[in-house]
């Protein structure tokens, strides 16, 4: 890429996936932003950062079905930077199909593709218009079960410069075995050995964000003696992790349903590893599941 445009990152995806709060985090890394840009506008734009002798380094473009028949023509834009010699990122935000009802609900938002119809169907209409442009991405984000915050930490650790990629981060995935690992799980703790709050009729409607399941988990010395050494492996670790180059770490935790004992082992191993400098983020991919123990 010629150095006057080091970084020209494509943001789409999904209506309702974050695209827009993407862009916003993007801006903030210091990236020259340009949201809901025609794709035929695209190369026009690129020739002007490119133009403008270093002055424009950083660029992001958020281009998506808002763009409506203009968006047909995004491949033909794609097609035209690559002629002109400009490398460029593609970020995909998406989600699931449940996730992006609720937040349509939430906001009372119409769909882009169905505002006169149902949210579902307008949803459908999009994945399939966009699959084609998901397959080129280089980066494919699914923010259904993320925060603003893990979304904005999670942007920082692909696209951050500088100290910030000195620290790694580190996911925490809390699960329950009965739904399968992690996918994308680098290692994982089975916590299942630990007395189980599920058993106590009076904890079993909470999860281990909640005090009562918290204090009950974390009572127990072998409780204290697996997070000690979770913790001191994790502290030996990650050093060598980011000696050779390696950005983030996803660790699961998983107990039978993902509601109790992992989330609040999860939580807890937050607290000390940020208490020692890391970066950290906690996901709970199966606490509102009704899955039993």
């Amino acid at each position: 890429m010629p150095s006057n445009a080091q970084d020209f990152v494509i943001v789409t995806g999904l209506s309702g996936a974050g695209k827009s709060s993407a862009v916003r985090v993007l801006e903030d890394l210091g990236y020259f932003c340009v949201d809901n840009l025609p794709p035929d506008l695209a190369p026009k734009f690129a020739e002007l950062c490119l133009q403008s002798r270093g002055q424009v380094r950083k660029v992001a473009l958020g281009i998506d079905i808002r763009g409506g028949g203009f968006f047909d023509h995004v491949f033909d834009s794609l097609a035209t930077l690559e002629q002109m010699g400009l490398r460029y990122r593609i970020l995909f935000l998406e989600a699931s199909d449940a996730a992006l009802v609720r937040r349509f609900k939430e906001t009372r938002r119409r769909h882009p593709l169905a505002p006169e119809g149902r949210v579902v169907d307008g949803i459908a209409a999009e994945r399939a218009r966009m699959e084609e442009l998901k397959s080129r991405a280089t980066h494919v984000i699914d923010t259904s079960n993320m925060t603003a915050a893990q979304l904005r930490e999670e942007l920082r650790t692909i696209f951050a410069e500088g100290e910030d990629l000195e620290r790694l981060l580190v996911t925490l995935v809390t699960f329950g075995f009965k739904q399968g690992l992690p996918l994308d799980a680098d290692m994982v703790f089975d916590v299942r050995f630990l007395p189980n709050p599920y058993y106590i009729e009076a904890l079993r409607p909470h999860t281990g964000q909640e005090e009562p399941v918290r204090n009950y988990v974390l009572k127990w010395p072998v409780t204290k003696n697996f997070l000690n050494k979770v913790l001191n492996l994790l502290d030996f670790l990650i050093p060598y992790f980011i000696k050779e180059g390696k950005s983030s770490l996803v660790i699961g935790i998983g107990c039978t349903g993902g509601r109790h004992r992992s989330v609040a082992i999860a939580e807890e191993l937050a607290r000390l590893l940020a208490a020692n400098n890391h970066r950290v983020l906690v996901q709970h991919r199966d606490m509102e599941k009704d899955v039993g123990a």
